[in-house]
């Protein structure tokens, strides 16, 4: 469609196309060099200790349930506003999954039903093994509340920060891994880093670290330290755990570790973005994104919420004028799958009060002056009617 917006564009330069073009004409498309050092740079960026590369995020969040032995007969909590994937990764383990609502001005899982479902659920007998908040949009949630409840019980936490490379929460960058046992980036083409799709899992512990690298390959390992027999030559490995084959790619990585580069920039461009919006929106009937003061935004996404009985009246015109406006997420215990496992509407109500009145505009590095102007003055048509 000529003069389409999308709401989600990925930024790839003629650096990084040389990048791709290095590593295709290399001796390793995979179990190469470039992994290795993409998952040194992130990690730099993160300040976390190790950086363990997949192909997905979905995959590195499979990775992460697993090393921290999530199975059959266990619990993972995690938010109702994300991708399925967050929630769909303790599954795969054979765990059962629930969910705590959110915040009503961040999104984020709120700290204060976490914890008064976490105390319930210790009289109860019913703790969960893992909870995995979410950082919505590219905003972390409150990560010292969040820890502070979950480690009264000794509930270990994933991060799902698929959103939020390059943001904050207070003194530390995402993925450092403060409050968290493990971190999870996405580099899905429209999150604000790409390797065409891929993700990273961040952790300081070195035990989690080789399991997930156990996990990401087969659960096979060729480290010595760890080999059961060591007398046998050079081309000798052993399998200590079923894992799968989740490895990323060199020429997803050389993506990835040219965009690296830009990463400060495309933080400083999306914020910029999310300024411009701010103002414009603030004397017309939109609600928009409220900030945590001691988080740093990514901006992955800009989520405006209008009234519920016009929602469905600007977001189709938008589509209509080729605003490629989109709604993240449905609450995913609203889900036809979800719903078999036994929950139903009214589960978490900030969750479906803010599904009533979502919509995600473009938020993207390179959007210019005039299209960010377009999907202001279309917006206001509807809402200022």
């Amino acid at each position: 469609m000529a003069g389409y917006i999308p709401y989600g564009r990925q930024s790839v330069t003629e650096d990084d196309i040389a990048a791709v073009v290095e590593v295709l004409k290399s001796d390793f498309l995979t179990q190469g060099p470039v992994v290795p050092a993409f998952e040194e740079a992130v990690a730099k960026i993160s300040d976390a200790r190790f950086g363990v590369a997949a192909n997905s995020a979905t995959s590195a969040l499979h990775m992460a349930c697993m090393a921290l032995e999530v199975g059959p007969g266990d619990s993972v909590w995690t938010s109702p506003l994300t991708f399925v994937a967050s929630s769909n990764a303790a599954l795969y383990c054979g765990a059962s999954v629930d969910f705590v609502d959110v915040d009503e001005r961040s999104y984020n899982m709120c700290p204060e039903r976490l914890a008064g479902k976490l105390d319930r659920a210790a009289s109860e007998g019913r703790l969960p093994k893992v909870i995995i908040p979410v950082h919505l949009t590219g905003q972390s949630c409150d990560m010292a509340a969040i820890h502070a409840a979950a480690s009264k019980y000794g509930v270990r936490i994933i991060e799902d920060a698929s959103h939020t490379i390059g943001g904050a929460f207070g003194a530390n960058p995402v993925g450092h891994c403060e409050y968290s046992d493990i971190a999870i980036f996405s580099f899905h083409p429209v999150k604000i880093v790409t390797t065409g799709e891929g993700g990273m899992a961040m952790t300081n512990d070195p035990e989690l670290a080789e399991r997930m690298r156990a996990g990401r390959s087969h659960g096979i390992t060729r480290d010595p330290a760890l080999l059961e027999r060591v007398d046998d030559g050079a081309w000798y490995y052993e399998q200590h755990s079923l894992g799968y084959n989740y490895r990323m790619t060199d020429i997803n990585a050389a993506l990835g570790l040219s965009q690296m580069d830009r990463l400060a920039d495309f933080i400083t461009r999306r914020r910029e973005v999310a300024a411009t919006y701010d103002a414009a929106f603030a004397d017309m009937p939109v609600m928009t994104p409220w900030q945590h003061p001691d988080a740093a935004s990514a901006w992955h996404l800009y989520v405006i919420r209008v009234d519920a009985a016009r929602h469905r009246a600007v977001f189709d015109h938008l589509r209509a004028v080729g605003i490629g406006v989109n709604l993240h997420y449905i609450p995913i215990y609203l889900q036809p799958y979800y719903r078999k496992l036994g929950f139903s509407p009214g589960f978490c109500p900030n969750a479906e009060a803010y599904y009533a009145e979502a919509i995600s505009i473009p938020m993207f590095p390179t959007i210019t002056e005039e299209q960010q102007q377009t999907v202001i003055a279309e917006v206001a048509k509807v809402v200022c009617a």
